[in-house]
């Protein structure tokens, strides 16, 4: 790419042809991005940053404001991961009430996906004028999101089978008329830590049993982790209450349009693309400003 650089620059010097300066420009970006994109995979030397992810969205303060702001937050992901090339699987859902959803646990597969999408940990802030109020009032609602690597079996974790409690029941999210005639869905409880772990959307009791038990691996090493470090940002980030002023991100729908990264101030004003899960800008800012840091 440099040589084309070099070559295009010695034939403006011979030729004013403005076809050869756009070529020479386009060329120019795209090794911009290369070298930024060099830059990036420097800062993901975490321990865990080429792991998959496992992703967790719980509605917050709002009501259905609140789990309609969930069900935009997943679809805002599942456009993320498409335009990465990254896998998604759904492993629990439970529906909101009226709309929305007040919970999902999703497995995002694919080359640092847990490096990339660690900077999303936190709780996420909306402002807009609810659908969902006659009188058109503005509300403010929050989901928060959590972010673990997908660990499928740690050395150092024992999992001893008297600590753990297993349910069993109907699952209630989608997934056809199968899985709402068994009792396929499964939920463990990890008695020593209170660790609650569920998946539902697998094709049987034995396959949702085991992504369960990833799910608690990964979610006790990150506790162990975030123990032997002392510092809540190694893993999961700081534990704070879904309600105003805990927010990482807010998404300013009305008065004005804007998205802002409160731990960056990083700032996007189209609110709609942001929504449509161009997000990368946020995430590459998180992992520049965390890696000065570190």
């Amino acid at each position: 790419m440099i040589d084309n650089c070099d070559a295009s620059v010695e034939l403006l010097s011979e030729l004013d042809d403005q076809g050869i300066f756009d070529e020479l420009n386009e060329t120019l970006s795209q090794l911009e991005e290369s070298i930024e994109n060099a830059k990036l995979e420097t800062l993901l030397s975490g321990k865990y940053d080429n792991y998959n992810a496992i992703m967790t969205l719980h509605a917050g303060a709002g009501g259905t404001e609140a789990q309609d702001w969930t069900d935009m937050l997943y679809r805002m992901y599942s456009m993320y991961a498409e335009k990465c090339g990254y896998k998604l699987k759904v492993l629990d859902v439970l529906d909101g009430e009226d709309a929305g959803l007040k919970s999902i646990s999703f497995l995002v597969s694919g080359e640092y996906a847990y490096g990339y999408l660690k900077a999303e940990k936190g709780v996420h802030r909306l402002v807009r004028i609810s659908p969902f109020d006659a009188n058109a009032r503005r509300h403010t609602s929050f989901a928060s999101v959590e972010v673990m690597p997908e660990i499928e079996e740690a050395p150092d974790i024992v999992i001893r089978p008297e600590d753990l409690k297993i349910d069993t029941y109907r699952s209630s999210g989608a997934g056809g008329q199968h899985v709402n005639k068994t009792e396929s869905a499964i939920r463990i409880t990890h008695i020593p830590s209170g660790i609650i772990v569920a998946c539902q959307t697998e094709r049987s009791q034995v396959q949702n049993r085991e992504t369960a038990m990833k799910m608690l691996y990964s979610k006790l090493v990150e506790k162990q982790e975030l123990e032997e470090l002392e510092k809540l940002a190694s893993i999961r980030g700081d534990v704070k209450k879904i309600e105003w002023g805990s927010q990482i991100r807010s998404y300013v729908f009305c008065p004005y349009t804007l998205v802002k990264d409160h731990r960056t101030n990083f700032e996007d004003s189209d609110v709609q693309s942001v929504m449509n899960g161009n997000i990368q800008g946020f995430i590459n800012e998180y992992l520049k400003r965390t890696s000065v840091k570190a």
